[in-house]
Protein backbone atom coordinates (compact mmCIF):
# COMPACT_ATOMS: atom_id res chain seq x y z
CA UNK A 1 0.00 0.00 0.00
CA UNK A 2 1.14 3.50 -0.85
CA UNK A 3 0.10 6.57 1.11
CA UNK A 4 -0.36 10.15 -0.01
CA UNK A 5 -0.33 13.01 2.45
CA UNK A 6 -0.99 16.59 1.51
CA UNK A 7 -1.24 19.60 3.80
CA UNK A 8 -2.16 22.99 2.43
CA UNK A 9 -2.64 26.20 4.38
CA UNK A 10 -5.15 28.72 3.07
CA UNK A 11 -6.46 32.20 3.98
CA UNK A 12 -10.11 31.50 3.14
CA UNK A 13 -11.80 30.88 6.48
CA UNK A 14 -13.97 27.92 7.37
CA UNK A 15 -17.05 28.57 5.22
CA UNK A 16 -15.15 29.05 1.95
CA UNK A 17 -12.88 26.10 2.76
CA UNK A 18 -15.97 23.98 3.37
CA UNK A 19 -17.32 24.97 -0.07
CA UNK A 20 -14.02 24.02 -1.71
CA UNK A 21 -13.99 20.62 -0.03
CA UNK A 22 -17.54 19.94 -1.18
CA UNK A 23 -16.67 20.99 -4.75
CA UNK A 24 -13.58 18.79 -4.66
CA UNK A 25 -15.76 15.87 -3.54
CA UNK A 26 -18.27 16.52 -6.35
CA UNK A 27 -15.52 16.68 -8.98
CA UNK A 28 -13.90 13.52 -7.61
CA UNK A 29 -17.23 11.73 -7.75
CA UNK A 30 -17.78 12.77 -11.36
CA UNK A 31 -14.27 12.32 -12.70
CA UNK A 32 -13.02 9.33 -10.74
CA UNK A 33 -16.26 7.58 -9.78
CA UNK A 34 -15.49 8.06 -6.09
CA UNK A 35 -17.93 7.55 -3.30
CA UNK A 36 -17.78 10.57 -0.99
CA UNK A 37 -19.38 11.41 2.33
CA UNK A 38 -19.11 14.76 4.07
CA UNK A 39 -19.38 15.31 7.81
CA UNK A 40 -19.52 18.84 9.18
CA UNK A 41 -18.05 19.71 12.56
CA UNK A 42 -17.68 22.80 14.71
CA UNK A 43 -13.96 23.35 14.06
CA UNK A 44 -13.22 20.76 11.35
CA UNK A 45 -15.07 18.90 8.62
CA UNK A 46 -14.13 15.54 7.15
CA UNK A 47 -14.70 14.41 3.57
CA UNK A 48 -14.18 10.67 3.27
CA UNK A 49 -13.71 9.19 -0.19
CA UNK A 50 -13.17 5.78 -1.69
CA UNK A 51 -13.26 3.71 -4.83
CA UNK A 52 -11.51 0.59 -5.97
CA UNK A 53 -7.82 1.08 -5.17
CA UNK A 54 -8.20 4.34 -3.19
CA UNK A 55 -9.44 5.24 0.26
CA UNK A 56 -8.86 8.42 2.20
CA UNK A 57 -10.05 11.58 3.85
CA UNK A 58 -9.79 15.34 3.49
CA UNK A 59 -9.85 17.27 6.77
CA UNK A 60 -10.97 20.89 6.45
CA UNK A 61 -10.36 23.64 8.99
CA UNK A 62 -10.51 27.44 8.91
CA UNK A 63 -6.92 27.59 7.66
CA UNK A 64 -5.83 24.14 6.42
CA UNK A 65 -6.68 21.24 4.16
CA UNK A 66 -5.16 17.89 5.15
CA UNK A 67 -5.52 14.97 2.78
CA UNK A 68 -4.55 11.41 3.67
CA UNK A 69 -5.08 8.63 1.15
CA UNK A 70 -4.07 5.03 0.73
CA UNK A 71 -3.53 3.74 -2.79
CA UNK A 72 -3.78 0.11 -3.74
CA UNK A 73 -0.97 -1.73 -5.48
CA UNK A 74 -1.87 -0.76 -9.05
CA UNK A 75 -2.49 2.94 -8.34
CA UNK A 76 0.59 3.14 -6.13
CA UNK A 77 2.73 3.19 -9.26
CA UNK A 78 1.07 6.50 -10.20
CA UNK A 79 1.52 8.16 -6.80
CA UNK A 80 3.49 11.16 -8.10
CA UNK A 81 1.03 11.84 -10.91
CA UNK A 82 -1.98 11.49 -8.59
CA UNK A 83 -0.40 13.80 -5.99
CA UNK A 84 0.43 16.39 -8.66
CA UNK A 85 -3.15 16.36 -9.94
CA UNK A 86 -4.58 16.65 -6.42
CA UNK A 87 -2.32 19.64 -5.75
CA UNK A 88 -3.33 21.27 -9.03
CA UNK A 89 -7.07 20.83 -8.47
CA UNK A 90 -6.87 22.06 -4.90
CA UNK A 91 -4.85 25.11 -6.02
CA UNK A 92 -7.44 25.88 -8.72
CA UNK A 93 -10.31 25.71 -6.25
CA UNK A 94 -8.48 27.87 -3.67
CA UNK A 95 -7.66 30.45 -6.33
CA UNK A 96 -11.27 30.58 -7.57
CA UNK A 97 -12.62 31.16 -4.06
CA UNK A 98 -9.92 33.74 -3.24
CA UNK A 99 -10.98 36.05 -6.05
Amino acid sequence: MTTIQLRREHPLGFEKARLIAKKWGEKSTEKFDMTCSYQEGDVADCLEFSRSGVKGSLKVTANTFELDATLGFLLGAFKDKILAEMNQKLDELITQESQ
